[in-house]
């Protein structure tokens, strides 16, 4: 039987998550990175990185913080803040470790982590993923994992905005 382990326990600093990572790598895990906004946690998402957990042993998200998302989609979002949007991915048990990144891209991040496994949605292409040459290089993979048609947070976002 596996101990539930607190939401709050999976959000890591970078220092923490590095020694969290070696500690999987000595055990053989393999490592599983992603990353996004999150703004409004939907069916799209979840079905996304319950795939993405498939493909490897442990599963790593990387968060966009606030600022870095105002700079992305403008001074309206993000919806939720940080802190709340990594508890919420925390809380799912496929989930493994969350990490906050400031960049507006997580490629920084990705050199941090060395997944074995990188993982963004088919609307990407491996060529237009952010670190996918810095993986491939280290001998790992890069994936896209098919989209739930018709679920995104700008639908959603307009879909409230209309009720």
């Amino acid at each position: 039987m596996k101990l539930n382990q607190h939401s709050s326990n999976k959000v890591y600093s970078l220092p923490a998550l590095k020694q969290t990572l070696t500690e999987w790598r000595n055990e053989g895990q393999r490592i599983v990175f992603t990353n996004g906004c999150f703004d409004l946690l939907h069916l799209g998402h979840i079905d996304y990185l319950e795939k993405a957990s498939q493909l490897g042993d442990r599963l790593v998200i990387g968060i966009n913080s606030d600022l870095s998302v105002r700079r992305l989609k403008g001074n309206s979002r993000p919806l939720q803040q940080e802190d709340a949007r990594a508890r919420l991915l925390a809380a799912l048990a496929f989930t493994d470790a969350i990490v906050l990144f400031e960049e507006d891209t997580p490629l920084e991040l990705i050199r941090q982590v060395e997944p074995d496994v990188l993982v963004k949605g088919n609307d990407y292409t491996v060529e237009n993923i952010v670190g996918a040459d810095f993986v491939l290089q280290k001998g790992g993979l890069v994936r896209t994992i098919e989209l739930v048609e018709g679920c995104s947070t700008t639908a959603l976002v307009n879909k409230i905005k209309t009720a």
